[in-house]
């Protein structure tokens, strides 16, 4: 699985994208594994709970651009805060962290992404390269948290 998230992470960083067929593998991967790990009952909660929680988020952040452009008075732009990969993502880390580990997951995931926004928006503002159409994957700190609760809990556990 380690393979999988790493792969999810340089596709994602180099392209900003998560292939709809690399999710699917990644699903009969997390499936496989969830069930070994958590039994079936607490993988498919977790990945219904991961997929449905990025769908909202997703489903928020084009309604929060369309209403913004109303505010403007500018034509509304196709664009998305994350993408649908993302979505996809969440819920194969879901089926992998099962119930209820996809909600640590996601926590980590927003905490790693907010701390690393902020460092690069600082590291950004004083080489003064910073333009308002930067844009940071999200991918990677979905397979980021997947990897730090999969392979590095016992390290923070203590």
């Amino acid at each position: 699985m380690l393979v999988y998230l790493g792969t999810v992470i340089v596709i994602d960083v180099e392209h900003h994208l998560i292939l709809h067929p690399v999710s699917l593998v990644g699903a009969f991967l997390g499936f496989w594994i969830g069930i070994l790990l958590h039994g079936l009952r607490a993988t498919i909660i977790g990945g219904v709970v991961g997929f449905g929680a990025m769908l909202a988020f997703y489903l928020l952040g084009i309604a929060f651009v369309r209403f913004s452009a109303r505010l403007r008075g500018q034509p509304i732009q196709e664009s998305e805060g994350i993408g649908f990969g993302d979505v996809n993502l969440s819920g194969v880390i879901g089926l992998l962290l099962g119930w209820p580990g996809i909600l640590a997951g996601l926590l980590v995931a927003i905490i790693l992404a907010g701390a690393v926004s902020i460092l690069y928006l600082i590291f950004m503002l004083t080489k003064r390269l910073y333009h308002s159409g930067l844009t940071i994957p999200y991918g990677p700190f979905l397979a980021g948290s997947a990897i730090i609760l999969l392979y590095l809990k016992d390290i923070f556990a203590g």
